[in-house]
């Protein structure tokens, strides 16, 4: 159709309207977790023994933590970029596998995959020019 053929022009809009979306929705989720203190984390971090590390479960929840608050902060910047996107499809990945192990599914991990998706695709496509890292 002839008045979608000139969105391609926007492709930075769109990135700018994913980005900021997507930061302040991580920033709303991981904002309380960050806030939650050592005993959040230590419950959150003790979600790594799904890929088997079973220690430290306090620094590993807290970089969770950071990663979706912190991470939402600079992906809605569009700082650190690929590295930030890096590190929430890696959340998003654990996030799944719990969900996945236990015993919700397919449907109780959908939320966690789609969005580790979208974070992993970003990996490749960058932040656009409407962003701190402009590339």
């Amino acid at each position: 159709m002839a008045i979608f053929d000139t969105l391609g022009k926007y492709r930075n809009t769109g990135l700018l309207i994913l980005r900021v979306g997507l930061g302040a929705m991580m920033m709303v989720h991981g904002l309380p977790k960050i806030m939650g203190g050592p005993e959040m984390w230590t419950g959150l971090g003790g979600s790594m023994k799904v890929i088997g590390i079973n220690f430290l479960p306090t620094f590993w929840g807290l970089m969770a933590a950071l990663a979706e608050g912190m991470g939402g902060f600079l992906l809605l910047l569009g700082l650190f970029f690929r590295p930030v996107n890096m590190l929430l499809a890696f959340t998003m990945m654990i996030a799944a596998l719990v969900h996945l192990g236990k015993g919700e599914g397919i449907m109780g991990a959908s939320h966690a995959i789609e969005v580790g998706i979208v974070f992993f695709s970003l990996i490749f496509i960058g932040p656009g020019k409407y962003s701190v890292d402009k590339r």
